[in-house]
């Protein structure tokens, strides 16, 4: 296997990962157990941003190119427009 290869594997895996923290995270009712799985998935999101940017240095991931600001307030606007007004 590629170094390459092996590389996108763990980020993929670690992805994964992060979103099976979210998962439990707001499953959990128990105060202490929460917070590990918030510990947990927060050392995996480091984890990953620092391997993201040895695959970027070494050429194996491209990212998107980055949002405009005329995306970036649409996107904005859409996402608030979703969010209930009224928690209570």
């Amino acid at each position: 296997m590629q170094e390459k290869d092996m590389v996108m594997d763990i980020l993929s895996g670690t992805k994964a990962s992060i979103g099976n923290y979210a998962k439990m995270i707001t499953e959990c009712s128990d105060p202490t157990l929460r917070q590990t799985f918030k510990q947990m998935r927060d050392g995996d999101e480091q984890f990953q941003y620092n391997l993201y940017k040895v695959a970027e240095k070494k050429g194996y991931y491209h990212p998107a190119p980055p949002a405009t600001q005329e995306q970036m307030t649409c996107i904005k606007n859409n996402l608030s427009q979703d969010m209930p007004t009224n928690m209570g």
